[in-house]
């Protein structure tokens, strides 16, 4: 045990105090003691404790009203009401008030031990758990998803628009990679939501007849196997956001109870024939176009419909480019963290290459490749022989070293400012594929300059 956990024991009868504070520092705790309530209160305005000790019955201040006011200033404080044989129901009372245990004076020393040992570990996971989830929210908050782009700004105001109503149901679009899931949990974190209540189903990698039991749960004996009752995923979003990815690939058998589950916010287990009620949002995502999977008919069209109320579409990373500088800063900032490097960074070629790709596999497929390239380089500048580029078209000679080479030719007549400009433009654009945001990147000047 930590030398440094702290106990309160308060309590009127100073014997008592003595044995209590015997026991729990010859297992190695900090002992404070206090006669009352109200001298507690003052102990914990002028210290820090890890858990509290308390008698029921004292003057001037009992062990309910004291733990109400801690309660109020300290609600995760664990707090051990001591009370005698006779006035057991006073202590459940005290638990309905929020005492996390009671114990029957006289107090025996192992079940002390084990009790308070007990709730200083329930405290240090509570900690620590609280401590994951501020990560989780920091890591996908919309603070972290700055662009620069006309097209991801859009997707970004209408995402922080719809976070503000917890209830309504979104579809997002957009091709593998692109970050649905990650825009999803910021839609989530910005509705006020515990992380925990984010439950993702991935409808194209369940096999069918698994997805039901997986999303609605099942009742024991509905299924060879089934040989007790289990909860789904809708069970665990209670209060949240169901995410349910890969919409497009859901089984048609499947589709009309899910839209059930959209209309009347009800869902039944595989084998019962009792309606379950679900408050949660649900946020779906797919790659397809879901309007020409209805013409296909492999979605029911009363699905999309419903599902389509409040549609959002991530752009590829390839009508965005202007935002490959930032986000490799960001991924780049993420790997120093974790493979404990200083990484210094992309070499200027090496940025051309990227915004120059065409980028398949999106956002996904930039963080892949950056971190095989922080792998290889040992810590050194990233270099276009580090990037792992799919398309060979994709960079050209004139860019393979720290240098750039252009051979430009002019009749005596063309030759003039203007067309040393304009033969600068056209290659701008040729290595970057006609995009023009990544052409005016690479000429390192503004969009709005560079039409």
């Amino acid at each position: 045990m930590s030398s440094d956990t702290r106990i309160l024991v308060v309590d009127d009868t100073q014997s008592f105090c003595f044995i209590i504070k015997g026991y729990l520092e010859d297992a190695g705790y900090l002992v404070v003691c206090a006669a009352n309530g109200a001298e507690a209160l003052v102990e914990l305005e002028e210290g820090r404790f890890d858990l509290i000790l308390s008698d029921m019955v004292m003057p001037e201040m009992d062990g309910v009203e004291l733990l109400r006011h801690v309660r109020s200033r300290h609600p995760q404080l664990p707090f051990v009401i001591t009370t005698a044989h006779g006035s057991v129901d006073s202590a459940v009372a005290a638990m309905k008030e929020g005492a996390d245990d009671y114990l029957l004076k006289p107090l025996n020393r192992e079940e002390l031990l084990l009790v308070v040992a007990r709730l200083l570990e329930i405290a240090r996971l509570r900690v620590s758990f609280d401590r994951m989830q501020d990560t989780e929210r920091r890591k996908f908050s919309f603070q972290n998803m700055k662009s620069s782009s006309a097209l991801m700004g859009g997707t970004l105001v209408a995402a922080r628009q719809v976070a503000e109503s917890p209830r309504t149901t979104v579809s997002i679009y957009g091709e593998s990679g692109v970050g649905k899931e990650v825009l999803a949990r910021a839609i989530h974190i910005a509705s006020g939501q515990n992380m925990t209540s984010f439950v993702a189903v991935n409808c194209a990698a369940i096999p069918e007849t698994l997805l039901e039991s997986e999303l609605f749960g099942h009742v024991k004996g509905a299924f060879t196997g089934a040989d007790h009752e289990r909860a789904g995923k809708c069970s665990r979003a209670e209060g949240g956001t169901l995410f349910l990815d890969e919409i497009g690939d859901m089984p048609l058998s499947l589709q009309p109870k899910l839209l059930r589950l959209l209309e009347e916010r009800v869902y039944e287990k595989v084998g019962a024939d009792r309606p379950i009620p679900l408050d949660c949002r649900i946020i779906v995502a797919t790659h397809r176009d879901l309007n020409t999977c209805c013409e296909q008919g492999t979605f029911r069209r009363d699905l999309y419909h419903r599902l389509n109320i409040f549609p959002i579409a991530i752009p590829p990373l390839r009508d965005r480019r202007e935002d490959i500088p930032q986000l490799v800063e960001q991924f780049l900032n993420i790997m120093r963290k974790h493979q404990g490097k200083p990484l210094p960074g992309l070499s200027q070629a090496a940025l051309n290459q990227l915004l120059a790709y065409d980028w398949p596999g999106n956002v996904r497929e930039l963080r892949n490749l950056l971190e095989y390239a922080t792998i290889i380089t040992g810590g050194d500048l990233i270099r276009p022989e580090h990037l792992r580029l799919q398309q060979a078209g994709s960079s050209s000679e004139a860019m393979a070293e720290d240098r750039i080479t252009l051979n430009l030719s002019f009749s005596l007549e063309e030759f003039s400012l203007d067309s040393i400009n304009r033969q600068g433009m056209d290659w701008a654009l040729a290595q970057c594929n006609n995009n023009k945001s990544a052409a005016a990147n690479l000429l390192k000047v503004s969009r709005k300059r560079f039409y």
